[in-house]
């Protein structure tokens, strides 16, 4: 088969690799698609991955080709998604059903191979059913959807709470999104790209903010009557995106981080005064599992699609060969592949 394969860092090649075979309680899967994940471009072009060779990619959704021994859930031709997380399921914090805290655990593109490939095996228990009426591209964001729904869930978010989303690319969308689900009003987004904050706009802000063209936290002030919002968002994964998270929080406001630090992290003194002295709470959220495994984020949101209450289309700007994944992220690497929000490969056509 196809594969993309990372040989060290910066070093992705397409080859011809052998097939996998399920084991016992494995199955096989034809992918359909696959996203590229934002840790994906750092893991790829600077980090590398936990051994080399390995396929890289952890978002997807296919059809099951084959099965192995054991498994009766599952049958050929089966339409997909797959959890990429494989707990022990024996520390302590999987006995707790706190999966997202395994203490030994595997990962499907990063320590084991993943989906940038025509075909991978993962574990049945990881493989979910996708409704009849959500395509292979719709099912392949489920997993990073799952992660933002993980967070929610650890919130007290009211009806009429003032949200602020900080960062509006893959995981800002479905923040804002299950933000206003859960009843956010008025419900900002904030970014730098107009082109995001129209798409936010689309999906149910009712105020959105370019912060390289105002003053964003004046902006935040004054939609809320001066307060500032119950609940922060930080999806940026950048020092000024968490800054401006803690600045635009309301007294004794909620201040969530996603995004992913690849140095150390400081705080602007204003914001870690206001952390202090109006005694924030700072939480952060890690993954997307819980009970039942592979976690209720990924069973609501199976819901939510099945409905059609999850909107998920118009993040997906563009859809590549796997013969395209090195030009590609070399491109996302050098800041040169211009503006895009969700990046699917098509392995099989």
């Amino acid at each position: 088969m196809k594969a993309a394969v990372l040989h060290a860092p910066a070093d992705l090649r397409v080859e011809d690799v052998a097939r996998p075979v399920p084991d016992a309680g494995e199955v096989l899967v034809k992918v359909g698609a696959v996203g590229i994940c934002g840790s994906d471009i750092g893991r790829v072009m600077v980090t590398g991955t936990y051994r080399f060779p390995t396929i890289p990619g952890h978002e997807f959704a296919g059809t099951v080709e084959e099965v192995g021994p054991g498994v009766t859930h599952l049958v050929p031709g089966d339409r997909v998604a797959v959890a990429p997380l494989m707990p022990c399921f024996d520390c302590g914090w999987c006995r707790a059903g706190k999966f997202s805290l395994c203490d030994d655990y595997d990962f499907l593109g990063s320590r084991r191979d993943g989906a940038f490939a025509e075909y991978l095996t993962a574990p049945a228990r990881n493989v979910l059913k996708v409704p009849d009426n959500v395509s292979l591209e719709v099912a392949a964001t489920i997993e990073p959807a799952a992660i933002i729904l993980h967070g929610i869930h650890k919130l007290d978010l009211k009806l009429g709470d003032a949200v602020a989303v900080v960062g509006c690319g893959a995981l800002g969308f479905f923040a804002l999104q299950f933000a206003k689900l859960s009843g956010a009003q008025p419900l900002i987004a904030v970014d730098v790209d107009d082109d995001k904050l129209a798409l936010s706009r689309q999906i149910g802000a009712d105020i959105c903010i370019n912060p390289a063209k105002e003053d964003a936290l004046a902006a935040v002030r004054a939609a809320t009557g001066g307060r500032g919002v119950a609940v922060s968002l930080e999806c940026a994964g950048s020092a000024p995106g968490r800054d401006l998270s803690i600045l635009i929080a309301a007294k004794q406001g909620t201040v969530m981080l996603y995004g992913t630090a690849y140095g150390d992290v400081t705080f602007a003194e204003k914001a870690f005064a206001r952390m202090v002295r109006e005694e924030l709470q700072v939480v952060g959220s890690w993954n997307s599992y819980s009970l039942p495994f592979p976690g209720k984020e990924w069973f609501d949101i199976m819901e939510l699609l099945r409905t059609n209450r999850l909107l998920v289309e118009p993040l997906i700007t563009h859809r590549a060969t796997l013969e395209e994944a090195p030009a590609i992220f070399k491109a996302l690497k050098a800041r040169t592949f211009g503006p895009y929000a969700k990046i699917l490969f098509k392995p099989n056509g």
